[in-house]
């Protein structure tokens, strides 16, 4: 098979455009996956996979290669490339060798319910698109349901985000609301929906247990909670901070509620 070396083939030109715009992958519904382990999380996910591309001088694996002809098998168009013209594509140096161009998954709040997503997190405008990725690996650790991303969102398929949900964002559903809508459904399916911020009055570590289904609220990274939206919560909830900084990382945050939660249920 020959190699395709030329930065302007039109599926090179499209995964790059998938890389490093937002707009391609919304006109499109297709985002770009990385990796050997994020490939094959892809995979046995079954996600659709519109095609692979892969550089043969710097693959060693041979889970890459089964994976490579697996894919083949099912008739999957597997294109190969040269090094040079994968390492133009990867934002990092030592390129995994193997990216995978791949449907976005789309879920909608009427697609969820308390029955079967009983513990849930929810963002309100996350902007840092790898506090995503990390907080969707959390909630795959923790044992939580699924992500709702509200209002003005980063985007879940942003290569950062991607990478940082280290191939858990093919197991738990993703779905991006306006803020009223959330909250108007979160309240017709009967959610208790617990809220972190710094003003509230009561210390995590004193609940000492969380009732279910449960929804945990996260604000803003700029400003938390705003009135409106601590007024939909049943609990609001704060973490000590005691040292000079006023705030958390957003997904440091979230997985201290999250574990919290875990361990008193």
């Amino acid at each position: 098979m020959t190699s395709i070396s030329s930065r302007s083939n039109p599926k090179i030109k499209q995964i790059r455009a998938l890389l490093q715009q937002r707009k391609e992958r919304r006109s499109t519904g297709l985002f770009v996956v990385e990796g050997i382990r994020h490939v094959g999380e892809a995979a046995q996910a079954g996600t659709h996979i519109e095609y692979l591309c892969y550089a043969p001088e710097l693959l060693t694996s041979e889970f890459a290669a089964q994976l490579i002809a697996q894919q083949s098998e099912r008739g999957i168009p597997c294109l190969s490339v040269t090094a040079d013209v994968f390492a133009d594509l990867a934002e990092k140096d030592n390129p995994p060798g193997i990216l995978a161009v791949v449907q976005q998954p789309t879920t909608s709040l009427e697609q969820l319910s308390a029955a079967r997503h009983p513990w849930l997190v929810a963002l309100v405008a996350p902007q840092d698109p790898g506090n995503i990725g990390t907080i969707l690996r959390t909630i795959d650790a923790a044992g939580a349901s699924g992500l709702l991303l509200l209002d003005h969102s980063a985007d879940p398929f942003h290569p950062s985000a991607v990478r940082a949900s280290m191939g858990t964002l093919f197991w738990h559903p993703v779905v991006m609301a306006e803020f009223a809508d959330f909250a108007a459904w979160a309240a017709r399916q009967g959610y208790t929906l617990y809220g972190s911020s710094a003003h509230a009055p009561q210390d995590y570590r004193q609940v000492e247990g969380y009732a279910s289904p449960r929804i945990l609220l996260m604000g803003s990274e700029r400003q938390g909670l705003t009135p409106e939206q601590t007024a939909i919560c049943h609990e609001l909830l704060s973490l000590p901070m005691k040292g000079h900084a006023t705030s958390l990382n957003l997904a440091v945050a979230t997985g201290v509620m999250l574990y919290a939660m875990l361990s008193a249920r």
